[in-house]
Parts: C-alpha cells; structure tokens; sequence
C-alpha cells in the first residue's frame, strides 16, 4: 500500500502460530507479508513480514465506525481525513523462529498480541512473545481477540476471561482486548480506534547521528539480468535516530567477515545511498518510524536472502563499534516459557553457549565467566552492542533455543 507520508511507528503484531496475525495485516494493510516461497508452500510465516498503511477518520460518523484505511468512509461513504501512516511488523509464531520475533521486536513501538478465540489461552507462543514484549521494552500494546465468528457467545466470553487472566502481571495487564473477526472484517474499525489511543507514534531526536537496525536485506535483481543494469543491494529495517538522505555516505557495522594473510577479521562495509522508500513511496529524507528500504551501491551477493540481518547503519565514524566479547548484567525468568511444561530457569554457567538478540542481530556467546548477576561472553558473530542497551538471553532447551530472561550491556 502507497501511503501519503512517512509511517511514523512501527507496530509489531505478534501471537501463536495460526491465530490470524498475517490475515490481520492482510485486511488492514491490503498486502500479504507471507512472500517467500517457502512461507506459501507451508502456509506459515517464516521471516519477518512487514506491510504500511494509512489511517483515517471519518468527520461525520460517530467513533468507532469512523475509523478506517481508506479515504472513504465505509459506513457513510464521505471523504475521510488522513490521521497518520503506520508500518506493520509481522513475526512469525513458530516455536522455532523466535529468534526471528526478537530480531523484530527490537524496532517496534507498540504491539497487537492476537489471540485466537478458538482455542484455550494461552498457547506456548503466546506466552513467550508476550514475555519477549517485556524483554525489549514493549509496553504499549492491545490484545485482539480473533477468530470471534467460528465460536459462539458463550465460547467467546470464556477466551475473554482466560485472556485476562493471562495478562495479569505481564505488560499487557490493563490492556484493551479487541473482539474481531478478520477474516469476515468485523469490528475492525474499532480496532484501529483502539490502535489510535493506545500506541500513539514517538516522538525521536532526528537531530542525532543517524542509527538503522537492518531487519531485512535483498538482491531484487531478476536472474539474467544485464550487468548494466544490476541494482546494488538493498537494506531494510528502522531508523532509531537521526536522518538519512539521497546520496549520503553510510557505514554499515559488523560488515563481512574476511581473511586476509592468513587472519580472520571483519571489517565494516561503506556505500552511498541510490534511493530510500517508506510506505511504498519514494523519498529524498526520511526520519525515525516506520520501516525504511535503502537501495546502496553494495554488491547484491553481500545483501541476499536477509544476510545483513542484524547490522546498524549510520554515517562513516558514527556508527558504535561493533565487539567480539560482550558483558551483560543477567535478569532471568523464574520458568522458561515456550513450553508445555514450563522449567526453572537454571543460573548461566561458564562455557555455556547463549543466544543473544541484541537489536535486530543474534548472535551466540559462550560464557567466559559467570559471577553472580553478570555474565562475559565470547560471541561467535560481533554485534553492535552500547553500554546500557537490552540483550534478550535464551538457552538452549530440548534441541530448542527458549527464553530465559535479559541482560543490559556493560
């Protein structure tokens, strides 16, 4: 969907596998984000989707039927004002892609947690997503309560009552719980009503140095294309601060792993921007919120199938350096969540190997030394990590990483 202005939040929709959170965005963005091949054979979604859309509101209809994401109002038929843009992140609910749900999470500025009606709450991803939420930082978020139109009153008002039993003590206690359904477009509206109050867009320092979480990367180049014609790689993900413009020189951090006389090393890779799009418009400037996609002069071999996931781009020298060995103050969970049954979180032990998502990268540590409350790591990829910034921390459970807790860099 085209949208007339920069998105200016990013809201993450997240759940269980199967509870309707791509049919979600589907019905409010008009774009599937199932893309990849795999993701249609399976019926699942298995990187993180992403799709914009625009919001407006009716002046003469009474809240919420006023509220819709297109520019005529569907319940009178008036033209409808323009209130903002919003970029929709979708994590797949998988029990083995929560790696790829922290990646995401770490640029969302608010969350739908979608819950389907149909079954009991909560499932085991509902659980950990709404944990991961907390993690990172997520505080605004709203409950959709979908699949409404395959039970009945009774069932209905049952789910209602197990999801607010569930949220109690989370992030999510006192959060709206919205009744939809989204594949028969029921109380959407007032859905995005509640979007509306409860996630509102931030307010970001654009006056900083410019600093992108990369949560996607591509080659959009066709096979057989003419060399003359080949378009240098493209990034996508969320500007944190600052601003980025046509042309500008940027630093991209950790960049490529190398050998070079025999030694091993990464080193950061520096391109210059050839086009930005945001809300799939073209764009001269953009500012923090919403998704943004920068087209480089970077080989399309190094951006391909998401493989500069995880890295940070700003201008030459303002990027934070990237590290190989990382401290970490630990908070970890009571019980890992994610399971049926749900385990005491043991305490980190020294040359155990640890997931991290640290923005939108992961990475593995193996422990060095573990004294007390703080943890130091050897990372098997350098990340970007600054002093003070969250590390979501999950182990190694069944075969399975799961989340065990957080840490703030040292």
């Amino acid at each position: 969907m085209k949208v007339p202005v920069q998105p200016s939040v990013n809201i993450g929709v997240v759940g269980h596998v199967d509870h309707g959170k791509t049919a979600l965005v589907h019905r409010l963005t008009g774009e599937k984000t199932d893309r990849h091949s795999e993701e249609i054979r399976r019926g699942i979604s298995i990187r993180l989707g992403y799709a914009d859309a625009a919001f407006y509101r009716c002046p003469t209809c009474e809240p919420p039927r006023n509220y819709g994401t297109s520019e005529t109002c569907k319940a009178c038929g008036a033209k409808a004002e323009f209130t903002r843009a919003v970029s929709f992140v979708d994590s797949p609910g998988h029990e083995t892609l929560m790696a790829t749900m922290l990646s995401g999470a770490a640029i969302m500025n608010g969350a739908l947690l979608v819950i389907a009606a149909n079954e009991p709450c909560p499932q085991p991803q509902t659980k950990e997503h709404l944990t991961a939420l907390n993690i990172i930082g997520v505080e605004k978020v709203v409950v959709v309560q979908n699949k409404i139109d395959i039970v009945d009153e009774a069932g209905a008002r049952k789910s209602y009552d197990e999801i607010e039993q569930f949220v109690k003590g989370t992030v999510a206690e006192g959060a709206p719980v919205i009744p939809i359904s989204a594949h028969h477009d029921v109380n959407v509206d007032a859905l995005l009503a509640q979007i509306e109050e409860t996630i509102p867009s931030p307010v970001f320092d654009d006056k900083k140095p410019p600093k992108m979480f990369v949560a996607r990367s591509f080659d959009v180049n066709q096979p057989g294309i003419p060399p003359e014609k080949i378009a240098g790689g493209v990034l996508g993900g969320s500007l944190m601060q600052g601003k980025l413009k046509l042309k500008d020189e940027i630093e991209i951090a950790p960049g490529r792993h190398v050998t070079a006389g025999g030694k091993s090393t990464w080193e950061n890779l520096t391109s210059e921007i050839d086009t930005l799009h945001s809300g799939g418009m073209p764009r001269k400037e953009v500012r923090p919120g919403g998704l943004v996609a920068i087209r480089t002069g970077l080989d399309p071999a190094l951006t391909k199938a998401d493989s500069l996931v995880g890295r940070v781009v700003g201008h030459p020298g303002s990027v934070p350096q990237m590290v190989m060995r990382l401290a970490v103050e630990t908070h970890l969970l009571d019980r890992v969540v994610g399971v049926a049954e749900e385990l005491k979180v043991d305490g980190i032990k020294t040359s155990e190997p640890l997931m991290l998502s640290v923005g939108t990268a992961l990475t593995v540590g193996v422990v060095t030394s573990a004294r007390g409350d703080t943890a130091e790591m050897n990372l098997k990829i350098p990340v970007v990590a600054e002093a003070g910034q969250r590390v979501a921390i999950s182990r190694r459970i069944g075969g399975k990483w799961r989340l065990i807790g957080h840490g703030v860099a040292k």
